[in-house]
């Protein structure tokens, strides 16, 4: 039988109601003003123990046009010298900030929040690379502050249900998973998803997903072997990883900014085996089928559009005193980093950040 998965990727309270306060209202402040940033401000906004205190950006006009439209009281862009997220920082009032830049300003934003004294969601990847990620949770250890990775899948209902039959043996040993996520991103030299230096690539902001069925079914892998199309920025365009584990369980994992895919996870094990269906970072349904039965569905919904869970375990781990969050611990951010280092070798992808 195979192992089941840590106890940490499991919510104990798995039917709690993300929207339900759990402790002293927290004032958020929110780093940059792009879509994801958008989009998590509209779910926090949806706790009752959360303000929605302070956003930055470069632009003044920015800053308090997003304070405007969703609500933050409020706003830090450039001034002078000092950059807008370095002011909210040095705002006393705020007690946790999102960081939702690109992937290789997190470092930077990251450090200077913990010795600022604030708590911190930082948006996935956590950074560049592991030494990078190292050093900050290193930091947020020393400090005794709370950061966390906003993987924001794996704190979803319907993830957490998959996680749990894996776990259970319902399914019987597992032995192969299979997942992928893609879709045609419009290629631009400048774009954040395409630019070497923010960190662009399917690899940093895709793969996280696929590697989720995997990680949350059989941990972390013995052995990686990568393929893919780098493109003649340097960025992976496309890639499909391969692990291998010691009870001899496989996964392939396919991320791609070239193609649209289904979107699919499956789970296969000796007894049976778990689809998911909607799309393999959301999915709304489970379909789980055991031997030569009829299988079953499993439908499910989310509160919001889906970020309130991660919300809501930041929340409560912050009100509760903990500097990490057992669903999500800090190794896990670490050790995926270490994975991804190995494949951008394997794939020839170096990111200026690597040579700080």
């Amino acid at each position: 039988m195979t192992p089941p998965i840590a106890k940490p990727w499991l919510f104990s309270q798995p039917d709690q109601d993300p929207r339900s306060a759990t402790g002293a209202p927290l004032r958020w402040g929110v780093i940059a003003t792009g879509g994801i940033a958008q989009a998590v401000s509209k779910d926090l906004a949806l706790l009752a123990d959360a303000e929605l205190y302070a956003v930055s950006s470069r632009s003044q006009a920015t800053a308090e046009s997003f304070a405007a439209t969703y609500g933050f009281a409020k706003a830090y862009g450039d001034d002078g010298g000092a950059r807008g997220y370095q002011r909210l920082l040095t705002d006393d009032a705020v007690d946790v900030v999102y960081v939702a830049t690109p992937h290789a300003q997190h470092f930077e934003i990251v450090l200077a929040a913990l010795n600022a004294g604030k708590h911190v969601l930082c948006e996935k990847a956590l950074t560049i690379n592991a030494r990078e990620a190292g050093e900050l949770i290193a930091a947020a250890r020393q400090k005794k502050l709370f950061l966390m990775e906003a993987v924001w899948s794996r704190f979803l209902p319907s993830m957490q249900r998959a996680f749990e039959i894996a776990a259970s043996g319902e399914l019987g040993e597992v032995q192969w998973i299979t997942a992928d996520l893609g879709f045609p991103a419009l290629y631009s030299p400048t774009a954040r998803i395409w630019a070497l230096k923010d960190g662009g690539g399917a690899l940093l902001d895709l793969t996280v997903y696929p590697l989720l069925w995997a990680l949350g079914t059989l941990g972390f892998p013995q052995t990686v072997s990568a393929t893919g199309h780098v493109n003649d920025d340097g960025v992976d365009a496309q890639n499909a990883l391969t692990l291998g584990y010691r009870h001899g369980a496989q996964a392939q994992l396919t991320s791609s900014l070239l193609a649209h895919g289904p979107r699919t996870a499956t789970v296969a094990g000796s007894l049976g085996y778990l689809q998911a269906i909607g799309s393999v970072n959301n999915p709304h349904e489970l379909l789980v089928g055991i031997g030569r039965d009829d299988p079953r569905t499993e439908q499910f919904t989310t509160v919001g559009i889906g970020y309130t869970y991660e919300l809501r375990e930041v929340t409560r781990c912050i009100q509760q005193g903990l500097s990490e969050s057992p669903v999500m611990p800090l190794d896990d951010s670490l050790n995926t980093m270490r994975l991804f280092d190995g494949v951008r070798a394997q794939l020839g992808v170096s990111y200026p950040n690597d040579a700080r």
